[in-house]
């Protein structure tokens, strides 16, 4: 006959906590953090500043990869815009004929084109900072907004090649430096941090949900063809009656703003009287609503990205 012997398990201390609460006063106590967890926005802000020369470099390195596969490899980053202008010209200045009522048409279809190709590439590229990087965020702890904030950075450096095909096509069309040409950086800085907010946005949308990614060429486009890259606003609105509310919105669409406000600063003959009241403090506001807004939008979901 034999007999079983029941051990019982060694008293846990009263501490009036559940086991959990326990592990969790134990790991504050020893300075212990959740992995990954998001850190304060102003600590965010410094790990970011901390990382900017990642940022930098990894801006950089993508814009070198880019068309590395390509023949003519860097040319692409001007070749593209001015392809796109070529067609747009002939399209709407020829076809349409909507030359004869833009003076300097060549000059103000190349500047809107360029520039509103620096929008909407920061769009498309920014969209899939996450989402398309998922392996270098899941194998390594960073702050997230780098890449977003470095795809934005990506598309500034390449304006800067596209600047320069503009500035010769200006000097051909007849169009030389004035004092006015100094307006156009605080124009580019306005819209680089539109662009950096945008991209912010987007980054976080598509990475929780990446079919919106699907949705926004057709999005630029329409935003494209509301923003006057092709043919003047102020002609339009003076030509047709369109109701109240979209003839107040067209002339301050953020993207029609920051082209409108480069026109401005190169072309002689676009003056001030084609320009919508208090275009500064619009686009100043665009620029900032858009950054604040979406840092902190994507600030929010720092803990989420590459999970699931």
């Amino acid at each position: 006959m034999s007999s079983a012997t029941t051990l019982a398990p060694p008293p846990q201390p009263a501490t009036g906590q559940e086991p959990g609460q326990d592990l969790r006063a134990l790991a504050l106590r020893h300075g212990l953090s959740v992995s990954g967890a998001r850190p304060s926005l102003p600590a965010y802000a410094r790990q970011l500043w901390n990382r900017r020369h990642f940022i930098t470099a990894f801006a950089t390195a993508r814009l070198t990869a880019q068309y590395s596969q390509a023949k003519l490899g860097q040319l692409w980053q001007v070749a593209t815009p001015l392809l796109n202008a070529a067609v747009y010209y002939f399209v709407f200045g020829v076809l349409m004929d909507t030359r004869k009522h833009v003076p300097d048409f060549v000059p103000f279809l190349v500047t809107g084109v360029f520039i509103w190709t620096f929008t909407a590439n920061s769009v498309m590229t920014g969209s899939k900072a996450v989402s398309g990087n998922l392996g270098l965020v899941r194998a390594l702890h960073f702050p997230r907004a780098s890449l977003p904030m470095a795809m934005a950075l990506q598309q500034l450096q390449q304006l800067v090649f596209s600047l320069v095909t503009l500035v010769a096509i200006l000097f051909l069309c007849g169009i030389r430096p004035g004092v006015s040409w100094l307006l156009a950086f605080p124009a580019l800085a306005l819209q680089a941090l539109f662009n950096t907010g945008l991209t912010l946005a987007l980054a976080r949308v598509t990475a929780r949900t990446p079919d919106v990614a699907q949705l926004l060429p057709f999005v630029l486009r329409t935003w494209m063809y509301a923003s006057g890259v092709m043919w003047s606003i102020q002609h339009v609105l003076a030509g047709r009656d369109l109701p109240s509310l979209v003839a107040a919105a067209l002339p301050y669409n953020p993207a029609a703003l920051y082209i409108d406000l480069m026109r401005f600063a190169l072309i002689d003959s676009y003056t001030a009287a084609q320009l919508p009241p208090h275009v500064w403090a619009a686009a100043a506001g665009w620029a900032l609503a858009a950054f604040v807004g979406g840092f902190v939008y994507f600030w929010k979901a720092e803990e989420t990205y590459g999970r699931g």
